[in-house]
Formats: structure tokens, sequence, C-alpha cells
């Protein structure tokens, strides 16, 4: 039988019924056949719920939680996760409009990211959301546009720390990177922006991500809360926004183990009321989430078409792979390949398993999504699902390559909207 609790967090976290996982509370042989074809990605509208919950209750009331619009850009999810957070933190001026759409007023939209064009820039500041500069040139590029288009530029100056977070799945502060101001550079650029006709609102310190070490995080915290108080100290006005990124890591493979989520919420609770709030009281805090809010939310279904013996291995092969979902087949980053969760999604609990070699349809070797993984005995036909699909899988995978189509990407589940009078 196939235990659902003992080989992955996640997988739990989905039903099953009629030996089918189920996906906002539909079927998934009857969700592919309502979307029409495979492969697609499927997000849980209720898991994204739960977890932004969980989030809540183990946050201080004082912080704000921002979504990272870049972990996964459907509309439609962020439209959703919109109603739910309370800020939008986006990467590109594509992103931008998504954001703007959603209704959230254009002060709760912050926009990060190195190597911002002008036009990207001017849609900005016309908007009235924040710019998290990455360099002094970009923020004298902010300072020239708001002058030409008569916008006063609402800015927070992207610091690059002088320390480096353990454990993070990319390692985004510390050292040279193209990523920020370096924070010995933060105050002569505060000191010049003060001549000019800008906004400044404060800070945005981002280290590192995919971390699941609780203990590296509430000390990285701590190290980031020094830092913005000793820069705090140098602004030319008081600090009213301070970014604090986030980093929460989900588990991807079995060995992998959840982030104690409770006491990284109690430790900034207590750096937030010992230090934060009663040397910045006029600052709003933010703690931008993406992976970890949708992440877990989402599954990439794909049809086998075919399956073969070579040498004592079975191969089960389905039309879609690397191209779409890029991250399982360990392509994107990870040093060490590893299984994500894999299931034969219309065969959930099958009497005995078997060992499969899962692959995609593309003419390449790395094109591996499942290596001798234990499953269901499946046949042609059935539906293969690949769980921590609903962070950087689309969007993060070339989709072009082959030429094969794209996914479809749904957003499953119904909200619960108060009955009509």
């Amino acid at each position: 039988m196939l235990d659902l609790t003992g080989t992955h967090s996640t997988v739990a976290r989905f039903s099953v019924a009629d030996g089918q996982l189920v996906i906002g509370d539909v079927p998934v042989r009857q969700l592919a056949a309502r979307v029409g074809s495979t492969p697609f990605f499927a997000y849980d509208r209720q898991l994204i719920d739960n977890r932004v919950a969980e989030v809540r209750a183990s946050l201080p009331k004082a912080v704000r939680l921002s979504y990272a619009v870049k972990a996964n850009p459907m509309p439609a999810l962020v439209h959703h996760v919109a109603g739910l957070v309370d800020h939008l933190d986006v990467a590109s001026g594509g992103e931008l409009r998504v954001a703007l759409d959603t209704g959230l007023p254009p002060q709760a939209v912050s926009f990060a990211g190195p190597g911002k064009v002008d036009t990207e820039l001017t849609q900005a500041v016309a908007s009235g959301s924040i710019i998290e500069v990455e360099s002094a040139s970009e923020a004298r590029r902010v300072v020239a546009i708001g002058e030409h288009i008569g916008i006063r530029p609402r800015i927070a100056i992207r610091v690059n720390p002088d320390f480096a977070v353990r454990g993070s799945g990319m390692r985004m502060g510390g050292g040279p990177q193209q990523f920020g101001v370096d924070a010995e550079q933060v105050p002569a650029l505060m000191e010049e922006l003060a001549r000019t006709e800008i906004d400044l609102l404060g800070f945005h310190v981002f280290a590192g991500s995919q971390n699941l070490h609780a203990d590296i995080l509430i000390e990285a915290q701590a190290k980031t809360a020094d830092l913005i108080l000793d820069l705090a100290a140098a602004a030319p006005q008081p600090v009213r926004y301070v970014n604090l990124g986030g980093g929460f890591g989900i588990p991807y493979t079995a060995k992998d183990h959840p982030l104690d989520l409770k006491s990284v919420g109690t430790a900034l609770g207590e750096l937030l009321e010992h230090r934060l709030l009663p040397q910045l009281p006029e600052a709003m805090f933010v703690i931008e989430l993406g992976r970890y809010l949708v992440g877990e939310a989402g599954v990439y279904i794909s049809r086998i078409v075919d399956i073969k013996e070579s040498r004592g291995r079975r191969y089960l092969v389905i039309d879609g792979g690397m191209h779409h979902q890029l991250a399982a087949s360990g392509n994107l980053g990870t040093p060490i390949r590893k299984n994500y969760p894999l299931v034969i999604a219309d065969r959930m609990e099958p009497e005995v398993t078997v060992e499969a070699t899962v692959v995609g349809s593309l003419c390449t070797p790395l094109d591996l999504m499942g290596d001798r993984v234990q499953v269901a005995d499946a046949a042609v036909g059935d539906l293969v699902g690949i769980f921590q699909a609903g962070a950087y899988g689309f969007t993060a995978s070339p989709t072009h390559f082959l030429g094969h189509p794209a996914p479809v990407e749904v957003l499953v589940g119904t909200t619960k909207r108060p009955p009509h009078p």
C-alpha cells in the first residue's frame, strides 16, 4: 500500500477518493477531462488558504505579509492570494501590471530586482508603487524619471548585508552580489538622495532563500535587525518601511524536515517587541514569502504515453517533463539531484508497488522526473502527479525547448463567499 503520510508531508495535505488524487475537491481524472489536455499544473485554492492562515497565526500581528509574485505569477492565483495578504512584491513590469490589476493599492506593491529598465521604473513611479532600488545608478535613474513625469518616487534601498545566511538554497546577500547596495555604501547614497525630490521610505534586506532551518532564519533576522537599526540612525528621515525578506523553505524530498514556523514567528515577535518597534515606531514591517505560500499547493499532472523495459529497468514515459517542471529534474540549481514526491495520481491505493524510472518526452537524459521510485503498477494512459509544483514551475522552465506545447495552468477549488441576501 502507498503510505501517504510517510512518503512526504506535502502529499498528505491532499485527499484521496476512490483511489484518485483529489485537487481542489476534484478527482484527478475528472480534472484532466475538465482541463482538456495534459500536461497541466493544478493549484489547490484551499491549500493556499490554509498555508496563509498558518503563517498569519504564527507571525506577529505587527508584521505585514507579502507575496513574492515571481514564485507563481499566474494571474488567477495572484488575484486570489492578493485577497489573503497585505502586500505584493514583483520583479518585472509584467508582474507589476498583474499586481496592480488585483485591486490592492499601489502603495502595497513593491518592485525589486536588478536590471530594471527605464520603462519599468517609469511604470512603478507613475503607479506610486515602492521601488526597491538595487544600486546607486538605479536610484539616480528613478530620481530623473520622477522629475520628468512630475511624480515624487517612493523608494526603499535594497541592502546587500555584510553577512551571509547559512543553509539557504540560494544566497542573495553577503559578499559581492548583483542584488542590493553594499551596506557600507548605503549611508552615502542616503545622503545623496536627501538632496533630491524622492520619498525614501526605508530598506529591504533579503539574504537567502529556501531555508528549512529555524535557528538559521532566527539568527539572520537578528542580524538583519542590527543592520536596519544601524542604517536607520543615518537615515535623513524616519524609517517607514522595512522589508525583512523571507527565505522560508519547503521540503522537496522525503528527507527534508519542514520548517518550524512557530519558532521563527515567536523569535520575530520578540525581536519586534524589544528592538525594532521601540526604535522604529513609524515603520511598517514586511515578511516576503513566495514558495512558502504556494509551492506545496501545486501538482504537475502528466500522462503516461509509453512503458518500456531496458536491461532490467522499467521506464514510464510521460507527455511532459523538464521543459515544464525543470526543478523536479534537478536542473534548477540543485547540486545533487533528488526525487520530488511523485505518484500515479489515478492509482493512489495500490495493493503493491513497483520500482520505475519516470522520464519526460525530451531528447535528453536530463529529462528525468523520478529516478527508481516506488509507484503503483501503472499502465499507458495513467496520470503521474509530481508535487511541490506550485512555485518556480512553469515560468522557471524552458517551455520552448524542442517545440512542445505549453502546459495549461488551473486554480482549482471554490471560493467560500457569503450567501446572497
